[in-house]
């Protein structure tokens, strides 16, 4: 991905948009029975990994565009206000007069979270849904959480990522978890085939490959013309491009939260390759904006500007694994 400064729109973002309901303490279990709990904090924040990876990548220097889709209600009109705040063009996210927003509830304890979405209008966005002239424009589009769009923006999800790489763009896809346990099929495999980069965690990396071991998800998720970033969380990043493989990290930090983490890093990761970083490098972009992202509650709080992530990613260590 060499920089081009002729295209309109950094990026396009596909994906999710919903507020999240964050629940912080050391213990945010329910209890049942009509017990009330006390916990530290309830925060309403910008949520849904689309949502939040713009932000991020708007922080970082990028024009950014998210297309997703909200309720005509108030969980909407907060996500778009907020995302128009930090300046993501969210002219394209389609309103639905009789859906409501999704939305998430995320019960945080430090480095670990557990997550409650109802998927409202997010679920009902499809491919045809992507303005084409905005798909021509960008210079590399981002789709984010598959699994949750699968039945909606699934049947065409491969021929809009063929078309955006048609047109000039570089694309990436980030599936998040799949809820149902089934990890994709034909469609799923199509699109990925039209992602440039493939960006799952650990654990999505085991599974979309329905692997037992990390090396061996590597080899079948990496393509002749793909790339593979598997988030590894504390640990930093796996890059594979070709028979190239690169562990990256920063140094690991506190975490005040996690939410958000992986998409911050998405962020960074694109923002890097969009100014002509060899992977290993964006990666370490992307490892130094997940870490700093954690150090206040929600996604988006404490999402670093270009300066700071460049800084920390100027001190991370790079270790070629084989070639």
């Amino acid at each position: 991905m060499s920089p081009r400064d002729t295209r309109p729109v950094d990026l396009v973002v596909v994906g999710d948009c919903n507020p999240d309901v964050l629940v912080l303490g050391g213990d945010v279990t329910p209890a049942f029975d009509q017990q009330e709990k006390l916990v530290d904090t309830i925060s309403l924040v910008v949520g849904g990994s689309a949502a939040i990876t713009a932000v991020a990548a708007a922080r970082l220097g990028l024009s950014v565009a998210l297309v997703a889709a909200v309720g005509a209600d108030p969980a909407g009109s907060f996500m778009l206000d907020q995302l128009s705040r930090e300046g993501v063009d969210v002219s394209a996210v389609v309103i639905r007069d009789q859906t409501a927003t999704g939305m998430t509830v995320a019960l945080s304890r430090g480095g670990d979270r557990a997550i409650l979405t109802a998927l409202g209008a997010m679920t009902s966005l499809t491919a045809a849904d992507v303005p084409r002239p905005l798909l021509a424009g960008a210079r590399h589009v981002h789709v984010s959480s598959y699994f949750l769009l699968e039945d909606s923006l699934g049947p065409g999800l491969a021929g809009l990522l063929a078309a955006a790489r048609a047109a000039g763009a570089t694309t990436s896809l980030d599936t998040n978890w799949d809820p149902s346990g089934r990890w994709g099929d034909e469609r799923l495999a199509a699109a990925i085939a039209q992602a440039d980069v493939l960006l799952p965690n650990e654990a999505e990396a085991l599974r979309l490959a329905r692997a037992a071991s990390l090396d061996a998800a590597a080899s079948t998720l990496t393509g002749t013309e793909r790339r593979l970033v598997v988030k590894l969380g504390e640990r930093g990043a796996l890059c594979a491009d070709g028979a190239e493989q690169h562990q990256v990290s920063v140094e690991p930090a506190i975490p005040v939260d996690t939410t958000g983490a992986g998409d911050c890093f998405n962020a960074g990761l694109i923002a890097g390759l969009l100014q002509g970083l060899p992977l290993p490098e964006a990666a370490a972009l992307g490892c130094a904006a997940g870490a700093l992202s954690t150090g206040a509650p929600g996604g988006t709080a404490s999402a670093p500007g270009l300066n700071a992530a460049a800084s920390l990613a100027a001190l991370a260590k790079i270790t070629s694994l084989r070639s």
